[in-house]
């Protein structure tokens, strides 16, 4: 994302922000952050992550409807918040709203065409249609810049509780007994436009 537009002083949006993970990250670099979830408990434990942060404000709200100015957004970060492409409409046009002319809007979500992790994502959701998901992007003027990463973990425990969380306990007990060792190659797209 920093190769394609920094955040350096601009006014940042998390779109998604679950627990403010990414918010404290955000708030070092830029001038004003907000964080937008719609589940509660989530949005209460960013405010909490953030507390003490004096240019962070989280808010509760869903995509199709950001509570935030228009024109007001110079970079927009969503991390699998939008993947499933197509029924994302509504959160695009409060994107194309709330962002300023020149700003930035990112988008990251799971490639499963590529990886061991795209794999297990595509036995999960057998009916996802990668091709379908580029062909929505690229009709909604985002490129795309494929990304590879890794899952490294320490003890297999952690491994197989992360699984755990990632999928329905059938899939998880198929990972876990033919998945050997503490790492998983993880492909994603990072798809991203400017406004």
């Amino acid at each position: 994302m920093a190769e394609l537009r920094g955040i350096e002083g601009a006014h940042v949006l998390d779109v998604g922000c679950g627990t403010g993970f990414h918010l404290p990250g955000f708030a070092a670099h830029a001038r004003r952050v907000i964080g937008v979830e719609p589940h509660v408990d989530l949005a209460a434990a960013a405010r909490t992550r953030s507390r003490g942060l004096t240019n962070v404000t989280v808010r509760t709200g869903v995509a199709q409807r950001l509570p935030v100015a228009d024109a007001s957004i110079e970079v927009a970060h969503a991390r699998w918040s939008y993947f499933f492409g197509p029924g994302c409409e509504p959160g695009l046009r409060e994107l194309s709203r709330v962002m300023r002319r020149g700003g930035f809007a990112f988008v990251i979500d799971n490639d499963a065409t590529r990886s061991t992790f795209g794999g297990w994502f595509q036995r999960f959701l057998p009916s996802y249609d990668p091709s379908q998901v580029e062909r929505f992007w690229a009709r909604h003027g985002f490129q795309r810049r494929p990304l590879t990463m890794r899952w490294r973990f320490e003890a297999r425990a952690d491994f197989e509780a992360v699984v755990g969380i990632e999928f329905p306990p059938w899939l998880a007990a198929e990972i876990i007994a033919s998945h050997p060792g503490l790492e998983v190659d993880y492909a994603l797209n990072l798809w991203w436009r400017e406004y």
